[in-house]
């Protein structure tokens, strides 16, 4: 085996290269090849979580282009691609090809018959832009992989595979009607998660029973035939959906946008929530019975009675809050999980999920023959009603410990915590073997396959927490149960690593240490009922090499979600340095709080997260807060004296970078109230790209031609970047991706 992979390392070198987004690596396929063969260097890009990567036929934007060094060994090579995603996009007026999470590219390359014999490098460069919804990131990359030169082998030909294609330019195509915005990252996972709740609420006591009630009412409707009871079934699912949906917008109304993103750590939510599933729990166990009061039904059910489009639509109503006692744990989970998707997540999360509840009524109300295939309800339904309630018990201990934590009372700890979880699962896993006696098993009912397989399942599960009470790993539960007391101090040790000691909420003596000790300080905003922060916290920062990394910085954590002034004062501090108040997140900065890098949210690559810690400031530049000097379009140097003694807002853009454009509309606004703005383009065609594209969006104030000195001088490595002057020609504020323009005009306000 050594020896093979010996081999394999002088045939062929691999070589890992990343710049803040993308993950390269180069190979070729085959490592060994006689001259004048063909064979394929695979270029493969991991994509970060949210980012875009542009093809290289993407009629706008920057194109990835990729090209290979002269080399004696190779004759001619092509580039090709897979098939990238296409989509209509406003902002430049024309359809654009992108790629998320992976993609790899291929170079078909031609050896020539004379290839020398030996290892020869093949070194390649790209260049590519990625985009997230806020930013722009222009890149350049480089790269080698090295190929055995055999001359006793014969020529051979690679393979292409399926789906990849020589790219071939486009033009833009303008189309008749603008396209939604592709969806964030991870909705795709949220949809799914809720369409797939609603498909399980048919499954429980509430609403299963209901069915052959329900669909009665439709089937046995003929006076309008097959296709009135098929309309007044799609209407009923419309009252269904009208419920939720109201639900969702209701939750989005009341937060606002803001209030979505804390509400995962408002610990008077936590308390509701935990609260509501301990009582679904504990009705689904048999102590007592959740009911809708009648005041309600009872004129929903007799508006219903009278038939036509308002009964079903109300029916649809009744048989939604009839069924929340049940669903209730479902839609409160979604909820719950919507927190970091933005203002919209909890509407479609609840139109997803009624939608997903809905469609077996209305697939019934078309095929109504399956009706008779249903199982009837019984004792299989009893069985599924206790289960749920020992799970719903279980994830009401995790709002709990949300709430302990946010208020710091320290009374579910992890021990006992996890304990519960023990207990819980255990006795689902008895129940469902026989050996608890509760409601839906009789005494000498055997026990089948049905019952066997959870109830093994239940036992396992539980038995593999036991470790975590006594410090032990549980990998990704980590991340929903409370950390251990020495992590939630603020140490953390990794396995042959000395312990990493984190300053609590401590910023300014941070910032003094580590101008005394001559380092730079990661700051790593947080949360004590942060998922994502605990993951990190418990399996990330305890990885060797990432702990070996940590050890060169002074470490400071200072938590955002607490309901004291110090929480709010962090909060505070984030969104106004970065923008954002989501966790987790983490930035190196300087002692002088200059800002080096920055890392938002979770990652479970070592590689990646590595690459962060890796990252050294530039040499600081004396002239770093002066006034920038630009050029005219025509060339010429632009005059700016007389913006002497104005407070300036300046903003870095191109016409390549989508952010951009979306705050040419805000600038124009604040150019027009009266605030002195600046617009200075970093394209590399200069005036030649930016002149057309000015004809399509107007500028109303100054625009100028940057330079490459300009980038040096403020960091320029991605795209928007927005500086703030005061009187003085001092930078006092500098915000990086998109910023709404009140953003903006709150620190003109500041600086007057």
């Amino acid at each position: 085996m050594k020896s093979a992979i010996l081999g394999l390392f002088l045939a062929a070198s691999a070589l890992y290269s990343q710049d803040q987004h993308v993950t390269w690596k180069v190979t070729v396929e085959p490592p060994s090849a006689g001259p004048g063969s063909t064979v394929l260097l695979r270029m493969a890009g991991h994509i970060e979580e949210g980012w875009h990567l542009y093809s290289m036929s993407t009629p706008a934007a920057i194109p990835t282009k990729i090209q290979l060094a002269p080399s004696p060994a190779v004759e001619s090579f092509r580039a090709l691609q897979p098939e990238p995603k296409r989509a209509f996009d406003a902002n430049f007026n024309s359809d654009t090809e992108t790629y998320e999470g992976e993609v790899a590219f291929l170079l078909e390359v031609h050896l020539k018959k004379d290839a020398p014999a030996g290892p020869a490098e093949l070194a390649l460069s790209a260049r590519y832009q990625t985009c997230n919804p806020k930013m722009c990131v222009p890149s350049k990359w480089s790269g080698s992989a090295t190929i055995a030169i055999d001359p006793a082998a014969p020529a051979s030909t690679a393979t292409i595979p399926a789906g990849y294609s020589e790219p071939k330019p486009h033009t833009a195509n303008p189309a008749t009607s603008t396209s939604a915005a592709a969806p964030p990252e991870g909705l795709a996972a949220f949809l799914a998660v809720a369409f797939g709740f609603g498909l399980a609420s048919i499954f429980t006591p509430c609403v299963f029973p209901m069915i052959p009630i329900t669909m009665s009412y439709f089937v046995n409707r003929q006076s309008g035939g097959r296709r009135e009871s098929i309309v007044q079934a799609l209407v009923f699912c419309l009252g269904i959906v009208v419920l939720f949906s109201g639900l969702g917008l209701a939750t989005t109304a009341i937060l606002g946008p803001f209030g979505i993103v804390t509400l995962g750590s408002n610990p008077w939510v936590n308390g509701f929530i935990s609260a509501l599933f301990i009582a679904f729990g504990l009705s689904l166990l048999g102590a007592f019975e959740i009911t809708i009061p009648s005041s309600i039904l009872t004129p929903l059910n007799k508006s219903a009675d009278k038939g036509g489009f308002l009964g079903s639509l109300l029916m649809g109503l009744t048989f939604s809050l009839a069924s929340f006692a049940c669903v209730g744990p479902f839609v409160g989970t979604l909820l719950a999980a919507s927190v970091s998707g933005g203002k919209t997540r909890p509407l479609i999360g609840m139109v997803t999920f009624a939608t997903g509840l809905a469609l077996p009524f209305f697939l019934l109300a078309v095929f109504p023959g399956y009706l008779k295939r249903m199982p009837r309800s019984g004792g299989w339904m009893a069985r599924v009603k206790v289960v749920m309630g020992f799970i719903i018990l279980a994830f009401s201990l995790k709002y709990l410990s949300s709430l302990d934590q946010v208020l710091q009372w320290g009374i579910l700890t992890r021990e006992r915590f996890l304990a519960a979880w023990v207990v819980l699962f255990a006795m689902a896993g008895l129940y469902l073997l026989g050996f608890l006696r509760m409601e839906g098993i009789k005494p000498d009912e055997p026990v089948g396959l049905g019952r066997l397989l959870p109830g093994a399942a239940f036992l396992i599960f539980a038995i593999s927490l036991l470790p975590g009470m006594f410090g032990g790993k549980l990998g990704d539960l980590d991340a929903y149960v409370p950390l251990a007391s020495s992590q939630s101090a603020g140490i953390g040790g990794g396995a042959g690593e000395s312990s990493l000691v984190w300053m609590k909420n401590q910023y300014r003596e941070a910032l003094d240490r580590a101008r005394k000790e001559g380092k730079l300080v990661l700051v790593n905003f947080t949360g004590y009922a942060c998922t994502n922060c605990h993951w990190m916290k418990a399996n990330m920062f305890t990885r060797p090499e990432i702990a070996a990394a940590m050890k060169n910085f002074v470490l400071v954590e200072l938590y955002t979600d607490g309901t004291d002034a110090e929480s709010e004062a962090h909060q505070k501090l984030q969104l106004s340095k970065f923008n954002t108040v989501a966790i987790p997140f983490y930035a190196i900065i300087d002692p002088d709080e200059k800002v080096v890098a920055t890392f938002p949210g979770l990652t479970k690559d070592s590689a990646e997260y590595l690459a962060f810690l890796q990252k050294t400031p530039a040499p600081l530049n004396v002239n770093a807060s002066a006034f920038p000097q630009f050029s005219k379009l025509d060339g010429a140097p632009a005059d700016t004296a007389g913006l002497s003694g104005k407070v300036v807002v300046v903003n870095f853009w191109a016409t390549w970078c989508v952010p951009c454009i979306q705050e040419i509309p805000g600038f124009n606004k604040l150019h027009k109230d009266g605030v002195s703005v600046v617009g200075i383009a970093m394209d590399e065609e200069g005036a030649a790209r930016v002149e057309p594209f000015l004809k399509k969006h107007p500028m109303d104030y100054p625009v100028g031609i940057g330079s490459e000195a300009l980038n040096e001088q403020f960091n320029l490595d991605q795209l928007p970047v927005t500086l703030v002057f005061d009187r003085a020609g001092k930078q006092i504020k500098r915000f990086e991706g998109f910023t709404p323009d009140a953003e903006i005009l709150a620190a003109v306000k500041q600086a007057l």
